[in-house]
């Protein structure tokens, strides 16, 4: 064989093995750490964006039964956990489990953005521009959320984050907003929150780890600037998690598998 041909062979071996290994969509649980000085007593978070109402067991069990273990004080839904395209019984299974046994709060995302009322149904609290103070496990905190600007339409948007914004930054103690598109973080800001949390951009879909963070993402085109993972702006955290959907995906995740969000708020 000429030695072309075998260099070609090794190369196409490499590219499939490394495609091969890339091809995960195991669940993984993500758990960030998040100090402030406005938290006396610790809670765990655990933050589902973007499922798309895919598939993860019969009843859902697999991602169901991860949360149980994760033992959290809250959960907190940043859009898209209902989807048009899959089955809404999936959705449902998940948001009636969740409601059963932990305080939810919710937002809209772009492909549930007129779902609000379905959601609410479970008894989860539906934010739209609006800001909670609530009690948890001993800690106060106040909660905030925007929904995604295809709820009321894009013009509307700007002057209800705005609104929020302006009610939310005088609060003295921590304040968490739950808004699901990343691209915004620079809008979200003056609101003053010590914590932001997004989905949306579902990894960038092909991550190389160590290279890049993602490669594609809904508005942010090319090379995304917040893929997922966690971003220090200033004085505000910002956590975007790269999501749960699978099957329901256009481009498959590569070196990118669907995860569960914990973030654990601690005294500092």
């Amino acid at each position: 064989m000429k030695r072309w041909k075998k260099v070609f062979l090794v190369l196409l071996a490499a590219g499939l093995l490394f495609v091969v290994c890339g091809w995960d969509y195991r669940l993984r649980t993500v758990v960030y750490a998040v100090e402030s000085d406005e938290i006396t007593t610790g809670l765990r978070i655990a933050c589902i964006t973007d499922l798309h109402c895919c598939n993860w067991g019969e009843g859902q069990r697999e991602l169901l039964d991860v949360v149980d273990a994760s033992a959290p004080d809250l959960v907190v839904l940043v859009g898209d956990i209902l989807d048009d395209t899959m089955p809404l019984a999936q959705g449902s299974t998940v948001l009636e489990h969740l409601a059963a046994n932990w305080p939810c709060y919710y937002v809209t995302g772009n492909h549930d953005a007129h779902q609000a009322d379905d959601v609410a149904a479970f008894g989860i609290t539906v934010l739209d521009g609006q800001s909670q103070e609530l009690s948890v496990n001993g800690q106060t905190l106040q909660i905030c959320g925007i929904s995604d600007p295809l709820t009321h339409g894009t013009g509307l948007f700007g002057p209800r984050l705005e609104l929020l914004n302006e009610r939310s930054a005088p609060y003295e103690g921590f304040s968490l907003l739950l808004a699901h598109r990343p691209s915004y973080i620079e809008q979200y800001l003056p609101g003053g929150y010590d914590l932001v949390l997004s989905g949306h951009a579902h990894g960038g879909q092909w991550r190389i780890p160590g290279l890049l963070n993602g490669l594609l993402a809904p508005d942010e085109g090319l090379f995304p600037q917040y893929a997922g993972g966690l971003y220090a702006m200033g004085d505000t955290t910002f956590i975007v998690s790269r999501g749960l959907a699978k099957e329901s995906t256009r481009v498959p995740r590569l070196y990118n598998p669907p995860e569960l969000v914990l973030v654990d708020l601690i005294p500092k």
